[in-house]
């Protein structure tokens, strides 16, 4: 399968530079797998979709403020792109330029020259970092970090960003992307959800910077993705397997919690193990999963998604899911009605 097969073609001002001036003011397109339908409403409506029994997973990632801009001691300018967690203080991080810096680096950073530490090079981009020990880890995050926007967004991250780009359920530090899918959700919309007699249930996938890259190989089934964190409560895990086996219609949130449902729905995770966070039991482990046609769904029976970049995993994704010429005929729809595309676009819900 070629990578070409999965391209199209999108005029530039159809790239949402700005989220909807109400989340769930959103256009939504309604797919219809079986017969390949398609029609338009709005966010808003998204429970009417929704039926008593069904279970809504969504992926309860809160976005980092991950990109922090310091300078090194000779005056250069650099940028710390926070990318994983190792340890207290300690990151992997990607810096730029990053040819011309060397381990023992510093890179001050604010009007009070606090200091990151550049540690060992670990591969192309990509080093480990130590952050200032003269203040809090979070603290230093939250007031030097900027919003980790999409390279597609050109335009500096502003301070409406900090919310817009995080769902109103995140919860869990550790992404540096949005699952975007979720963020049309308003709490009147999830309060119809449940008013419906849906039973809402989070799951963690800490999005990377690999979502941002585009598919190398143009053989699909070549590509490989890069391991995310996955964190579920251990009940939570139980009842979305138990609802599976009672017929009961699992909707996913997006493609992070898509992957999610169809890693737990494969067996353990990667590394698998339990941990006890606030008194409650979860398993902990990492997914490489990668969807592409072909790949049989185990969990998931109806898909609310954004739409996505040409030859990109996601897009590889939600073809697997409606089949690829749907997929690509509705976008053709979508851009002939001028829907708003990528991370701050508009959405589509896949039945």
């Amino acid at each position: 399968m070629k990578l070409s097969e999965f391209d199209y073609e999108l005029p530039k001002d159809l790239i949402a530079q700005f989220p909807a001036e109400q989340r769930d003011e959103s256009r939504l397109i309604v797919l219809d797998r079986a017969g390949g339908d398609i029609r338009e409403t709005r966010f808003a409506n998204f429970s009417r979709f929704l039926q008593e029994g069904d279970v809504l997973v969504v992926n309860e990632t809160r976005v980092i403020p991950a990109r922090i801009f310091g300078r090194r001691k000779s005056g250069g300018l650099v940028e710390v792109f926070l990318v994983r967690r190792i340890a207290e203080r300690r990151w992997i991080a990607m810096l730029r330029p990053a040819s011309r810096l060397r381990a023992g680096e510093i890179v001050l950073v604010g009007e009070r020259d606090l200091e990151i530490a550049v540690g060992e090079r670990l591969n192309e981009g990509e080093w480990s970092v130590n952050l200032p020990s003269s203040i809090g880890e979070s603290t230093f995050i939250e007031a030097y970090g900027h919003v980790p926007l999409p390279p597609y967004i050109k335009r500096d991250d502003e301070p409406r960003d900090r919310e817009r780009y995080q769902t109103v359920y995140a919860r869990r530090d550790g992404s540096v992307a949005a699952p975007t899918a979720g963020l049309h959700f308003t709490e009147e919309v999830l309060f119809d959800v449940k008013r419906r007699g849906v039973t809402v249930l989070p799951v963690t996938l800490h999005v990377g910077p690999g979502t941002f890259r585009p598919l190398a190989k143009e053989t699909v089934e070549d590509n490989r993705l890069d391991p995310e964190f996955v964190l579920i409560r251990k009940d939570n895990r139980d009842e979305i397997l138990e609802a599976r086996r009672a017929g009961r219609r699992l909707v996913a949130v997006g493609t992070t919690t898509t992957r999610v449902l169809e890693s737990l729905a494969r067996g353990p995770l990667a590394g698998e193990e339990e941990r006890v966070i606030e008194g409650e039991t979860y398993v902990a482990g990492t997914t490489d999963l990668f969807i592409y046609p072909g790949y049989r769904f185990r969990v998931v029976d109806a898909l609310l998604t954004n739409l996505h970049l040409p030859k990109s995993s996601l897009l590889v994704l939600v073809a697997a899911f409606a089949g690829r010429e749907t997929i690509l005929r509705a976008y053709e729809w979508a851009i002939g009605r001028k829907y708003r595309f990528y991370s701050y676009g508009d959405a589509m819900w896949i039945r």
